[in-house]
């Protein structure tokens, strides 16, 4: 089977609000024959993950715009714009905008999946929307209990 090529403009791609930050899906698994999946993050000033792990897949962040702080064990390092960083499988690491203005990246998680994961709990967007509403207690609630479903284990600040 052949797949199709998949083309999108500045504004198109299923966008959703995950956890305060904006998820913009430029590739699907679906579209890539489950190779990886790609989109773009706008994340907001204090936006971010908590420190998590991924069990399947690797995780590649290209900083479009502003500056992004990576977090690996007890390490930090302050990305900017035209940095990249690799997440292999097994490594424990968070990322937030600890900058008073929205940075941008693009994320390629490889092989597909994890896409799905954002698809279950997200907030959905309209097409080129740039900022998310704050996340609720339900959504985060959500995300705690499916992402061991996909592999995910979220480590939460004691307390």
């Amino acid at each position: 089977m052949t797949q199709k090529p998949t083309l999108r403009s500045a504004q198109q791609g299923r966008t959703l609000a995950v956890v305060g930050d904006v998820y913009r899906f430029l590739a699907t698994g679906e579209e890539t024959h489950q190779q990886y999946s790609q989109f773009e993050a706008t994340v907001p000033p204090g936006g971010g993950p908590p420190p998590h792990t991924h069990s399947r897949e690797v995780e590649g962040f290209y900083i479009l715009e502003g500056e992004i702080t990576f977090t690996i064990g007890d390490s930090k390092f302050v990305a900017t714009a035209g940095m990249f960083a690799n997440m292999p499988v097994g490594v424990a690491h968070a990322f937030k905008n600890e900058s008073d203005r929205p940075a941008k990246m693009l994320v390629t998680v490889a092989p597909a999946g994890l896409e799905k994961m954002f698809f279950e709990f997200g907030v959905p967007l309209a097409e080129g929307a740039v900022t998310a509403p704050p996340p609720t207690i339900e959504e985060i609630q959500k995300l705690l209990q499916i992402a061991p479903n996909y592999g995910i284990e979220i480590q939460l600040p004691p307390g």
